[in-house]
């Protein structure tokens, strides 16, 4: 049994706030993309505003149904993209967020829940926080678990993605070397996480992280694919570059079965005793608003 899908992720410079000089940027790549036969295409956090383009909120913010966002759908094609920015919810909620479109229209849409206000990150000046971790289904045999950035440093969002049946891991990252600060090592740390991760739920694991400047942050590239085993299969250094493999469900199967991390987890005693610190500490819980 071998059932494949191709991947690529696109690593580039954003100028902050331009979002048309942005979507030029996510057309080039499309079409390389295009050119090597890619299945599903991941671009970076932020990518169609920049790091720091929510300094200018109002001007940036986008419905998730877009104009924009699905004439670059229409551009791939079948060809699924994963696209990153500034979404304006319900009730003029502001939300850091990456959606997947296929053919022009939207697919799947996932709201940035680990808002970070640590270091040099204020995201929590622009953002509301994501409420829900789910997946999109692919194909039969890939299911995307869709995380942004941070979200993979609570690694309880990433057990919930796998326990909701992901086969793969996503990753739209804006990560500078400073951002957590000190000696603070963010590129190694980002190369243990994600290879933790594939290893952990044998899985493979796509990011896309940007490269360039922005205010105080450099932006270190470092965009990497990894199969179900952990082992790095491409990889971007620090400039422009579209990377891109194939991927082989028979290895999900092989290290499933080696290391059955998602068959073994207790959800029943997760549930009990995340139901029991709720009670304990009082935390209130959400409403679904969606």
């Amino acid at each position: 049994m071998s059932r494949y899908l191709t991947v690529a992720a696109a690593q580039f410079a954003c100028v902050s706030g331009d979002i048309a000089a942005n979507a030029e940027k996510h057309l080039m790549f499309i079409e390389r993309a295009r050119a090597v036969g890619a299945d599903m295409l991941v671009f970076p956090e932020l990518s169609l505003v920049g790091h720091n383009g929510a300094e200018n909120l109002l001007d940036v913010t986008m419905n998730s149904r877009d104009e924009r966002l699905k004439a670059l759908s229409r551009e791939a094609g079948e060809m699924e993209i994963v696209v990153s920015f500034v979404e304006e919810g319900p009730a003029a909620q502001f939300y850091n967020a990456s959606a997947v479109y296929k053919d022009g229209a939207l697919r799947y849409i996932h709201r940035k829940i680990n808002i970070p206000s640590y270091g040099r990150l204020v995201e929590t000046k622009y953002y509301s926080h994501g409420r829900f971790v789910d997946i999109h289904r692919v194909s039969e045999d890939w299911a995307m678990g869709l995380l942004i950035c941070a979200d993979l440093y609570n690694p309880a969002l990433t057990h919930l993605a796998f326990l909701h049946g992901a086969t793969m891991l996503v990753a739209p990252i804006s990560s500078g070397r400073e951002a957590v600060g000190g000696t603070f090592d963010n590129p190694r740390s980002w190369g243990t996480t994600l290879r933790f991760y594939a290893m952990m739920y044998g899985a493979p694991v796509v990011m896309a992280n940007r490269i360039g400047r922005e205010g105080d942050l450099n932006f270190w590239g470092g965009s990497r694919i990894l199969d179900a085993y952990g082992t790095v299969v491409a990889e971007a250094e620090d400039g422009e570059e579209l990377i891109f493999a194939r991927l082989d469900y028979a290895d999900t199967r092989k290290a499933r079965a080696m290391l059955p991390t998602v068959r073994d987890s207790n959800i029943a005693l997760v549930h009990r005793e995340t139901t029991r610190l709720i009670e304990n500490l009082g935390v209130p819980t959400l409403v679904r608003d969606d």
